[in-house]
């Protein structure tokens, strides 16, 4: 691999070099994924599958930059690849139309996430970038439903 595109997969597979804090790295890739999902959560008011096609691709991307991420550095799941985190909170925030249902979504995900209740430990066995993004797709998925549940009593 040429050392600019070496560059390139580090930098965006770390969150923009947030994977790189000494302490923390996946809460900070969470909050890293806050304007992006912020984005794709205006594209599917307008279109909730435009919403949907963003975060199947975003998750593709993901997996694909972790994988060589964690080539890269020779570990199965590197802990400064937080690309992971990102693809796990847009989907978690999907669909989420206030500032305290985007709160409760970074709580829970950031639960979930740490938790790894099943499915979630069996998919971060899988190989390669796969591994390393499903436990936090699943995750993701979690807070999902929390918060469509949580809508039925009020906005979130």
């Amino acid at each position: 691999m040429t050392e600019p595109r070496r560059h390139w997969v580090l930098f965006l597979a770390s969150g923009l070099g947030v994977g790189y804090l000494p302490v923390c790295p996946g809460t900070f890739g969470t909050l890293i994924a806050v304007p992006l999902s912020l984005l794709i959560n205006r594209f599917a008011a307008a279109n909730p599958w435009l919403g949907a096609i963003g975060i199947v691709v975003l998750a593709l991307v993901a997996v694909w930059l972790a994988g060589d991420a964690a080539r890269l550095v020779e570990r199965k799941d590197p802990r400064l690849v937080v690309i992971d985190e990102i693809a796990g909170f847009v989907l978690a925030n999907f669909f989420t139309t206030s500032w305290v249902g985007l709160i409760i979504a970074f709580g829970l995900f950031r639960f979930f996430d740490i938790a790894k209740i099943f499915p979630a430990r069996r998919a971060e066995a899988l190989p390669g970038g796969f591994g390393i993004v499903m436990d936090d797709l699943v995750a993701g998925l979690y807070t999902f439903i929390c918060l469509r549940l949580l809508s039925l009593m009020a906005p979130v």
